[in-house]
């Protein structure tokens, strides 16, 4: 049996360099929780803001990473046995504990979700918090049909929700702030692809759709909500799924800034936890219905090289960690 296991540790917060590669000691099972041997880390945004000390409630050092894939090597739960493919996302994970940024996680069972398939590791750790997220907040606007707009389209979850709408047959208009990146938008299903040039895409919208979008997922978040707000169309939905731009909306007013019969909502990953809703995804992805807009891989030894290039906005799609 190992006793030690290498992991990208975050000493305090930080540039990226402050992730450092260590040997450490292997986690110990304990009731409620099993041991994963990690096959792939799908890299977040979250993590990157973790890093960079805006998390409080974190504390250092900590192995980072709010989701993993991989194979139950220690079981303390007959619903994953030793052996079993699994998915963990969210709960805490890389926060109040020790995340999937090493060759080893230890996790509570309610956190891990069996999934049989044939896809490569690093296809598999593209999908979790991504699609879970895109598909969460699709059905939190509740699309059946009409026009989306999605904010931070070249986002992982952005092309996501692109992929999963184009394939119900939405129209779709997705942002991006490069123009470079409209190609991958068009690939992924996108109809309309916006350049987001960082004022109000009012004019921008208006020309494809003169009574606004019916749906807006936005996933720039806190900078852009409010102006989402303006471009629906009058009882339409918004959702903000997303926190590219930071977590608050500074002298929110919710009378004032939301229109009458417009909804407001939002979806958190952390309520896909332990149910089927990833399967289905996996197959959806097995099926070519769903993209997986992988964009790069890297390998641990890499962790600051990738959140360098996740911080600098390089990716059009999912980054992935292979340990």
């Amino acid at each position: 049996m190992r006793t030690t296991m290498r992991a990208a540790v975050c000493v305090r917060a930080g540039d990226p360099e402050v992730l450092e590669i260590r040997e450490v000691p292997m986690p110990e099972v304990r009731d409620g929780w099993s041991l994963v041997q990690v096959k792939g880390a799908g890299l977040n945004r979250s993590e990157l803001r973790t890093r960079q000390g805006h998390s409080p409630s974190v504390s250092f050092p900590r192995v980072l990473g709010i989701e993993c894939v991989g194979i139950v090597t220690a079981s303390t739960d007959p619903r994953v046995p030793e052996g079993a493919t699994v998915a963990a996302v969210m709960g805490e994970m890389g926060r109040a504990f020790d995340g999937g940024y090493a060759e080893y996680a230890l996790l509570p069972n309610s956190l891990l979700m069996p999934i049989t398939t044939n896809l490569p590791w690093e296809i598999l750790a593209a999908l979790p918090e991504t699609y879970l997220t895109a598909q969460g907040s699709l059905d939190a606007l509740e699309i059946t049909e009409g026009r989306l707009l999605i904010r931070g389209g070249t986002s992982s979850v952005g092309m996501a929700a692109a992929s999963i709408a184009a394939g119900h047959g939405i129209t779709v208009a997705a942002t991006t702030r490069s123009t470079d990146k409209a190609e991958a938008l068009t690939a992924a299903g996108v109809d309309h692809v916006l350049i987001d040039d960082g004022e109000s895409l009012a004019e921008a919208v208006r020309a494809i759709w003169p009574d606004g979008p019916d749906y807006v997922l936005d996933l720039v978040g806190a900078r852009t909500a409010v102006d989402s707000l303006r471009l629906v169309r009058r009882g339409g939905a918004v959702c903000v799924s997303g926190s590219l731009s930071g977590w608050s909306i500074p002298d929110f007013e919710p009378i004032a800034m939301i229109p009458s019969g417009t909804r407001l909502t939002t979806f958190h990953s952390k309520d896909a936890a332990g149910t089927t809703a990833l399967q289905r995804i996996v197959d959806e992805v097995e099926a070519g219905i769903y993209r997986p807009n992988l964009d790069r891989v890297f390998t641990l030894d890499e962790i600051a090289k990738a959140h360098d290039y996740m911080e600098n906005n390089q990716a059009t799609g999912k980054v992935v960690v292979i340990p």
